[in-house]
């Protein structure tokens, strides 16, 4: 697939570009410049300018509120507001568990949820993984009885990325036992304020507080909360990790940004009378990275049409999402190579906010950051293995 090949595509690229020019925060625009991640406010900024001027949900149908944009339209889309240093928009509500419940919810799931996840008031998290369930998400154990017209929850999610900030969770649960694990699953959703609902922080190795661990203590959830058929949960929750693989189609965008802020950095940065940029062997690193970055591009694109066109893209999510995590990991490493000494200075100062400019301390957070792509949404082993028996029939 090819773009810009008319003058609608190209007019449409000017609006995204003429837009994100006039509505892309400062202060957001300087810290995705410098590598670091928005926060969740600003996460919740951004998707709020979104939906205010339309465009809220470039993915979906317009029947439910989104753009109905081509695949062409998309990428532009995606093109453009990686170029102006916007954030992506925060994917767990809008690409996750939206989907789910506008093609299995109830009407009522549908108007209270929805509209919410368009205007970023509501943040949702993903209650999947467990202390003996990560990989083997079928092996988890937290359980809903059913008792009267709720469920009982208890258990442990672990993992859970900003639980801290949602009050929404998507949640897989254990509702019947049977012979097969993968059976007995079902959907919940769940309001995080809830009675009987615990959430702890922790730290990763990039020094930041993305992630949590979520205790279940009796909570109790309204039956009209399940999504779908009860013991589906398993089912809907292979789409929904199809869906998290599959959003890479659109990141290849974002990795070539980030060369491109690499390639700038290089130019500015001394190496033997003359820049490092003109070191053959740097320039050599960048070439080969700059052309898989093109290739997963395109790749990411042609998942995207079909995706689009209801075309069922098989183990293509997670090729992408393999490589994907691959490429991101050598060029956030690139980026701190070309920093040289100055990105060591983020753990010498401990990575506390304000202690070291963002430009310096930045490009280490991605790189420490990008070690999880590897594993999350399933670890790389496991997507080897997805494509071994989805692709070749092993």
């Amino acid at each position: 697939m090819r773009l810009d090949q008319n003058e609608a595509d190209r007019a449409f690229r000017h609006e995204v570009r003429r837009f994100c020019e006039q509505n892309v925060p400062d202060a957001l625009r300087e810290r995705v410049r410098s590598g670091m991640r928005a926060t969740p406010d600003g996460f919740r900024q951004w998707q709020n300018i979104l939906f205010r001027q339309g465009w809220g949900a470039p993915t979906w149908p317009r029947e439910h509120g989104g753009t109905g944009w081509s695949p062409v339209q998309i990428h532009i889309f995606e093109q453009e507001t990686a170029a102006a240093d916007a954030p992506p928009q925060f994917h767990q509500g809008l690409e996750l568990i939206g989907p789910i419940i506008f093609t299995y919810g109830t009407a009522e799931q549908k108007a209270r949820y929805l509209p919410r996840i368009l205007s970023g008031e509501d943040w949702w998290c993903q209650g999947y993984s467990e202390p003996q369930a990560g990989s083997d998400l079928a092996g988890l154990r937290t359980r809903a009885v059913r008792d009267g017209d709720h469920y009982v929850v208890t258990g442990q999610k672990l993992w859970t990325s900003y639980a801290h900030a949602a009050n929404r969770m998507f949640c897989l649960v254990r509702t019947s036992d049977e012979t097969r694990k993968q059976d007995g699953i079902s959907l919940l959703l769940m309001d995080m304020d809830a009675p009987g609902i615990t959430v702890r922080p922790f730290h990763t190795l990039d020094e930041q507080s993305h992630v949590t661990e979520v205790f279940l203590d009796a909570v109790r959830v309204p039956a009209s909360q399940l999504l779908g058929e009860e013991g589906r949960g398993w089912s809907y929750g292979k789409v929904l990790l199809d869906r998290e693989r599959a959003l890479t189609a659109t990141l290849g965008v974002r990795l070539a940004r980030q060369l491109e802020q690499v390639k700038e950095l290089a130019r500015k940065t001394p190496d033997a009378g003359s820049s490092l940029y003109q070191n053959p062997g740097f320039r050599s690193k960048l070439a080969q990275l700059e052309i898989e970055v093109q290739a997963i591009e395109q790749m990411g694109l042609r998942m995207l049409a079909d995706n689009v066109a209801g075309v069922d893209t098989g183990p293509r999510g997670s090729m992408l999402k393999l490589r994907w995590s691959e490429l991101l990991q050598r060029a956030t490493e690139l980026w701190v190579e070309t920093l040289g000494y100055d990105g060591t200075r983020f753990a010498s100062a401990g990575g506390a906010p304000g202690t070291v400019p963002m430009e310096q301390s930045g490009p280490m957070t991605a790189y420490l950051h990008s070690r999880v792509t590897s594993i999350y949404g399933g670890s790389n082993e496991i997507q080897r293995n997805i494509i071994a028996r989805r692709a070749l029939g092993l």
